[in-house]
């Protein structure tokens, strides 16, 4: 999602890092996704198992940690994706 703004005779993108609704509306779908996918297949972010616990490391470890979010604030992330949903309709 990109925004674009014009600052005299040039113009200029945001990307989605720089403008907050959509950096918001990336992770949403980040944990919308990650939960999805985890309870598809429940060891897929599953770290490597070390002698203590499991090492969950990388980009499978935020996955892991965004899926969690998702499955423990579920209300939440729900109506944080309804609102989001409406602000991108009717803006």
């Amino acid at each position: 999602v990109e925004h674009t703004f014009t600052s005299g005779s040039r113009s200029y993108r945001m990307s989605a890092i720089f403008s907050f609704t959509s950096l918001l509306t990336v992770l949403l779908l980040l944990i919308c996704t990650s939960t999805y996918l985890r309870s598809l297949r429940p060891t897929i972010f599953d770290g490597t198992l070390t002698e203590t616990k499991r090492k969950r490391t990388g980009a499978t470890g935020f996955m892991w940690k965004l899926s969690r979010i998702g499955e423990r604030l579920s209300p939440w992330v729900a109506g944080g994706c309804a609102v989001m949903a409406v602000h991108v309709l009717f803006s």
